[in-house]
């Protein structure tokens, strides 16, 4: 083709071309199925949450007798329990981003594994501060990789019943504090502490059977038509995939302009080369940066710039190639997003070599790697949510749920793709550094209304622990049998249970405020704990047991719906990151810090005001988060303007 040729605009050819473009744009891409084996991962992820929280919460249990075992307090030895808690919180977004990489079924096999481990190691130990090492950190850490994938898988596999599975799965969590309280006390009376740690070690090991059941989704083919405006799935038959198709589209979404370009130039083929808006970003090194996720575009964003594209192409009369004989990029909005670019390859005769630099050997291990690479769980903006979705603007906006899907799915970049299909070896894949930089993204602090919401957090999980870890031990001290005092753990917890689902229920209502229910939930949880020193009358201590069992449910089932309401959906991640790095530190500290004020004291008394107050404190703290964050959006709204103009 010669340079006056291209000068003169577009052929009749390929004016027709464009004229007739008819091809929708498709791509590959996981589509909840919102049943079928997703049950089977509920049910799964059920197993994980009873054992994992089961063992948890059912500490207490084990505090008198490691004391005696020792000769050493049970202050120092509740550090034990509390490292265990507080590592399997904190580890969240590190375990996110390995499970965004390798999948919710590697993480939680090897989980199971390290956790069991841990436990029979612990069967041996010969002081505290081995447990500390043991059941604690390795513990924690093993706990963390079952937790994780146990809680988010179900939001992966369900849109439409997301509510409903999510609080079946997370039910586990309190049947397991009712079951483990009395198994626990039985083992220890039985076999001893050390023969119950290796009996929960068979167990956790038990996970890993429940963690093969998280079977990865297998993308399919989604056609959207021109108008972007709606989208359908289609089984593709048997040998009809052609060359184009078996490339990894998810992460490029397969544009309108590819097609239009490939048939107006039927006798020339071109290299594909895949590129995100985060490839072109360097450092001073000349390493390419890696950037929180709401920076990558959504595949709904892309398929509207491509529209838009084609449309301009349609009524445009430019040229489709610049000086240098390169196709040229039709718009600004593409650009911008990178996505793809067609680049002619020279060769010695003056024709291209087609050589397409993403195409896989064959069709099936490119399935593969596209399932892997460009659906991987964190890349959605929504994972952390498990309410129902038609509280969303955003999903109760669109036409049907495959938009929703394709508008909170962010595209992987090319490097990312890369590193998956030649199966590269890196200490931090990009997979991983893209997770950790989202969830551990520190500008979100800046906000005064989501600062405020991760210290009350934080001085929720001061108190959290404490009733799980010491009303058996202050029951007994009271006068109360000691098979009385280790049912009130087990009331906490199914009291919990059904207080997550009446929770789920009630916000399910419209126009529910679940910012206020959890306000007042803290607050009936904090005054409860503090006057539950009144009386040591068995009947008050079980109904202070069902009080903070029901009140303090609503603490963990609202907290992504308050989490939405005040930073958006689109930083869920990010804020959920943080909180669980706040949440794990204080968990860590909250119930050892009551044990020494019981030693002090000779008495629980203090341990359950100190615990009492904090979760009130962390109530009526975040009582005027509302009216602050509407400040922070009309604050915000007034600097746009001042901004503009500054631009």
């Amino acid at each position: 083709m010669s340079s006056k040729e291209t000068k003169s605009g577009p052929t009749k050819q390929q004016k027709d071309s464009i004229a007739s473009h008819e091809t929708p744009v498709h791509t590959y891409m996981v589509v909840p199925p919102d049943g079928g084996w997703g049950w089977v991962v509920v049910a799964a992820s059920f197993c994980c949450n009873l054992v994992v929280d089961g063992i948890i919460y059912s500490f207490g249990m084990f505090l008198g007798v490691i004391s005696e075992s020792f000769g050493e307090s049970k202050a120092k030895v509740s550090l034990v329990g509390s490292l265990l808690s507080g590592f399997y919180l904190m580890e969240g977004p590190f375990v996110s981003a390995l499970a965004n990489r390798w999948g919710f079924r590697t993480v939680s096999i090897v989980g199971s594994v390290l956790g069991g481990l841990s436990f029979v190691i612990s069967s041996f130990s010969t002081s505290v501060e081995f447990l500390y090492i043991t059941y604690g950190i390795m513990g924690g850490i093993g706990f963390g990789l079952i937790y994780v994938p146990a809680v988010i898988t179900t939001g992966f596999y369900f849109e439409r019943w997301r509510a409903l599975a999510t609080g079946i799965a997370v039910c586990g969590s309190g049947i397991g504090t009712f079951i483990f309280a009395p198994f626990s006390t039985y083992l220890i009376e039985t076999v001893g502490w050390r023969g119950a740690l290796l009996i929960q070690a068979g167990l956790i090991f038990n996970c890993a059977v429940f963690g093969a059941m998280f079977r990865p989704l297998v993308p399919v083919r989604v056609n959207i038509s021109n108008d972007a405006e709606h989208a359908e799935i289609v089984k593709e038959k048997e040998g009809e995939k052609s060359d184009t198709e078996k490339l990894p589209l998810l992460l490029r979404i397969k544009l309108a302009r590819e097609s239009l370009q490939a048939e107006s130039m039927q006798n020339l083929d071109h290299e594909i080369e895949i590129t995100s808006a985060a490839d072109d970003v360097v450092d001073a090194n000349h390493h390419l940066k890696v950037n929180n996720n709401i920076k990558y575009p959504t595949a709904i964003e892309v398929i509207a710039a491509s529209t838009k594209n084609l449309k301009e192409l349609k009524e445009s009369n430019q040229s489709l190639y610049d000086s240098n004989h390169h196709i040229k990029s039709v718009s600004a909005s593409e650009r911008k997003l990178n996505i793809m670019e067609l680049k002619p390859e020279s060769k010695a005769n003056g024709m291209p070599k087609h050589r397409p630099r993403a195409m896989s050997s064959s069709s099936t291990r490119s399935r593969r790697n596209t399932g892997a690479s460009g659906v991987r769980p964190l890349y959605r903006d929504d994972i952390f949510f498990g309410a129902s979705l038609t509280k969303l603007p955003q999903y109760s906006s669109q036409v049907s749920s495959l938009n929703y899907t394709l508008s909170v799915t962010r595209l992987p970049t090319y490097n990312d793709v890369m590193e998956e299909q030649t199966k590269s070896c890196k200490l931090c894949p990009e997979a991983v550094k893209r997770t950790l930089k989202t969830m551990l993204d520190t500008s979100l602090l800046s906000s005064p209304s989501f600062l405020i919401l991760c210290i009350s957090g934080f001085i929720t999980m001061m108190g959290f622990y404490v009733p799980f870890m010491y009303i058996k031990e202050r029951a007994m001290l009271s006068g109360m049998a000691s098979q009385q005092a280790m049912l009130l753990v087990s009331v906490i917890g199914i009291t919990n249970t059904v207080g997550r689902v009446v929770c789920g229920l009630v916000t399910s209502i419209p126009g529910a405020n679940s910012l206020l229910i959890n306000n007042v939930a803290l607050t009936v949880c904090g005054l409860s704990t503090i006057f539950s020193n009144l009386s040591s009358h068995t009947a008050y201590q079980f109904t202070y047991a069902s009080v903070f069992g029901l009140s303090i449910s609503c603490f963990a089932s609202l907290r992504s719906i308050v989490i939405v309401d005040l930073v958006g959906l689109e930083k869920l991640t990010n804020a959920f990151g943080l909180l669980l790095l706040f949440q794990g530190v204080a968990a860590s500290i909250g119930a050892p810090l009551a044990g020494v004020f019981m030693e002090s004291t000779g008495n629980y008394d203090t341990s359950f005001y100190l615990s009492g107050g904090m979760i009130l404190i962390s109530g009526i703290m975040c009582y005027p988060l509302a009216a602050i964050k509407r400040w922070e959006q009309s604050k915000a709204k007034s600097q746009m303007p001042l901004m503009r103009s500054e631009s």
